[in-house]
């Protein structure tokens, strides 16, 4: 076994403390995870939760017909932001779970840039450039004759932070200048 390891559940802590620099009093939020494969995660941002005193509601879904009715329960509750967690479902559905999460004015976060891109608040996870240049060093290699047994399991080294400063105008938000600062990409 060889590849790219994605540890994204410490990745939790950040996400949660960016989304609580750019929300102020941010108390409560809902974070979504696909049932089937992503309960270590759920785990691991449920501990940086109770580390940073913010109450989540976890939101677990199977299926791409059960996203909105999440969202919505999170916004009964009260939620002040969403965080996404990453999954096949939920990257395959990133622009429906972005379009809710607007229309209930929740700011959301989740690892790939391309949820940003679509209109979520910020983004913070590996560098998805970076993690295909890596794979393709990998394949070079095996195609090379290398044993794929024989390559290390590497984990991402570079992360980044998006920040989508035209939905967080939409959402009546003010992004901290130290925050701007730290963000490797800003869409305007």
């Amino acid at each position: 076994i060889t590849g790219i390891f994605l540890d994204l559940p410490e990745l939790s802590g950040k996400q949660l403390q960016f989304l609580r620099d750019a929300v102020p009093g941010l108390a409560r939020v809902g974070v979504m995870w696909e049932q089937e494969v992503g309960e270590p995660q759920l785990r691991a941002t449920e501990a940086a939760a109770r580390m940073s005193g913010i109450t989540l509601n976890a939101l677990g879904v199977r299926r791409a017909g059960e996203i909105r009715p999440a969202v919505e329960r999170a916004a009964r509750a009260r939620a002040q932001a969403l965080v996404v967690l990453t999954s096949p479902l939920l990257s395959n559905n990133l622009v429906p779970i972005v379009e809710v999460a607007q229309h209930y004015r929740l700011p959301t976060i989740s690892p790939f840039t391309s949820f940003a891109d679509a209109g979520a608040l910020m983004a913070y996870g590996p560098s998805q450039p970076e993690m295909f240049r890596r794979a393709a060093t990998y394949v070079d290699k095996i195609l090379r004759g290398a044993q794929p047994g024989e390559l290390p399991v590497e984990r991402p080294s570079k992360f980044e932070l998006t920040i989508n400063l035209k939905s967080a105008k939409t959402l009546g938000l003010t992004i901290p200048p130290s925050l701007l600062a730290r963000a490797d990409h800003v869409i305007e």
